[in-house]
């Protein structure tokens, strides 16, 4: 299971543990990734993804899953929000 947010494509970044005396080893910093379900109003049912706690905060703020894909760029989705944003997007242009 890859390291990457579905909704905002944050994944792991690289940088260095700096030490007193200045030395510098290589590490990781990961995203805070959870294991969420979100539900989606014009479809009227729950999706379980694997989002950023940033991303959870975001969709929130855009009020919902249904306002967040209607912004997001189609870039940084995965293949399963991707098909989550074209479904939603089917479903209200029927409506």
């Amino acid at each position: 299971m890859s390291r990457r947010c579905e909704l905002t494509g944050k994944g792991p970044m690289t940088g260095n543990n700096v030490s007193h005396a200045k030395n510098r080893t290589r590490r990781r910093f990961l995203p805070n990734l959870n294991d969420v379900t979100l539900i989606s109003e014009t479809l009227g049912r729950s999706f379980k993804l694997r989002i950023s706690a940033a991303a959870l905060r975001s969709v929130d703020h855009r009020g919902g899953l249904d306002a967040f894909l209607a912004k997001a760029k189609d870039a940084e989705l995965s293949d399963n929000a991707l098909k989550i944003k074209k479904d939603i997007a089917k479903a209200q242009a029927a409506a």
